[in-house]
């Protein structure tokens, strides 16, 4: 009985919850990035390259660099994310505590200055009790910060907190800041669901629409694993779209291909026996459905996944690219035309080291500055924040040497 009572209440939810999205305002496509790329060629020797890493020449090319966020005293901290600020200066979230949702965890930020290289001190932009006093309700928990550049200029921070349960019952908030996160006014609930607004999280970037509004790549764990796509105006969400189905796939991050048509990869979820790559969907309508697509043919071991594209075309992806564990992290790079991807720089690697000495390297966050570079963060053994740069020219000499793919691969072909 308790089982029919629960289907009837999730199918009035579904009922209520199509009313509420069939009278919301009209899509827009997706906003496209016009920005013109004029960079000088590099005349630099290219090295030889080994089979799995394309190792760009040092000639005139400045390594990347590699940094730490600051240390909080906090013996865990992960979910680290970027965002570029308007004086040049990159922005960081994480959480940090004593394990991930534990009582005491905090989210955390801290600014990069690129021309000295260094971070500031860190500063606690959330924590559970001020969240639970500005949401009026109780929180167990909170993680995952992203955070979002709105149309208006000012940065939204989207953030999971949990009320019962565990990550299953999350919900999503945010908060705003004027000043480019010196300072953030009242953290704000998003409903996206209008009867049961649980089992909604975040994890990566945020898209823009051509009318302001942003697209929120989501996922649900309750009852389906799953990810979702929410349209958001300022702290409300005005629609929402499945992304996937089932159980196999969560944390969508979203590549804008025109107007209309994007492609998702997902973290799989999948059960033993079932194929451990990346799934991936696509929409024609700038995100109104979406339909499941042939997976990506590269080992994913149930790990969230980041990508960017760069003025150019040129496409980056970082993951865990092995089927089992999360103790390697590498750099891969599709260009504009031949949509292959390659691995371009192993990141980390702790594959030579037995099993019980392995570290854990995951979920990676990328952002550009200028449209040609790339910062990278990642948790590192759930103990520290590691933060690589990647200078355009940099990327752009890895993008020279690509292997250009035999025409019986073509197929494989990323979109």
């Amino acid at each position: 009985m308790s089982r029919v009572i629960a289907l009837c209440f999730l199918l009035l939810a579904a009922v209520i919850g199509f009313l509420h999205i069939d009278s919301r305002p009209i899509w827009t496509p997706f906003a496209i990035n016009n920005v013109a790329v004029a960079e000088e060629e590099l005349e630099v020797s290219v090295p030889a390259k080994s089979k799995n890493q394309i190792v760009p020449s040092k000639a005139n090319i400045a390594s990347p660099i590699s940094t730490w966020l600051p240390e909080t005293a906090a013996p865990s901290v992960h979910a680290a994310s970027l965002i570029a600020l308007k004086d040049g200066t990159i922005r960081a979230f994480w959480f940090a505590g004593s394990r991930e949702g534990a009582k005491d965890v905090v989210i955390n930020s801290a600014v990069f200055d690129p021309k000295s290289a260094s971070w500031t001190v860190p500063t606690v932009v959330m924590d559970r009790v001020s969240a639970q006093k500005g949401l009026s309700r109780y929180i167990a928990k909170l993680g995952n910060p992203v955070p979002a550049r709105m149309a208006d200029g000012r940065l939204q921070l989207f953030f999971v907190t949990v009320s019962i349960g565990g990550w299953a019952g999350s919900s999503i908030s945010s908060l705003i800041t004027d000043d480019e996160g010196l300072t953030w006014g009242n953290p704000q609930r998003l409903i996206s669901s209008p009867l049961i607004n649980l089992s909604t999280l975040v994890k990566s970037p945020a898209i823009s629409f051509a009318d302001g509004r942003l697209g929120l790549p989501a996922y649900h764990e309750w009852i389906g694993r799953f990810g979702e796509f929410l349209r958001i105006d300022a702290g409300q969400v005005i629609d929402k779209r499945r992304m996937s189905s089932g159980r196999s796939a969560i944390q969508p991050m979203v590549f804008v291909n025109d107007a209309q048509d994007a492609t998702a990869y997902f973290r799989q979820t999948r059960k033993a026996g079932l194929a451990k790559q990346v799934p991936v969907s696509q929409t024609l309508n700038a995100g109104q459905s979406w339909q499941s697509e042939p997976d990506l043919p590269i080992a994913n071991p149930n790990s969230a996944v980041a990508g960017l594209q760069l003025n150019s075309g040129t496409r980056i992806l970082v993951l865990n690219n092995i089927e089992a564990g999360r103790h390697r992290l590498a750099l891969m790079m599709a260009d504009a035309k031949s949509r292959q991807w390659q691995v371009i720089e192993v990141v980390e690697d702790d594959e030579p080291l037995p099993a019980d000495q392995r570290k854990e390297f995951s979920y990676p966050y990328l952002i550009s500055a200028d449209g040609n570079d790339a910062h990278l963060v990642y948790t590192w053994d759930r103990k520290k924040i590691r933060h690589r740069y990647f200078s355009g020219a940099w990327l752009k000499r890895a993008q020279s040497q690509l292997d250009t793919p035999p025409a019986d691969v073509i197929s494989q072909e990323v979109k």
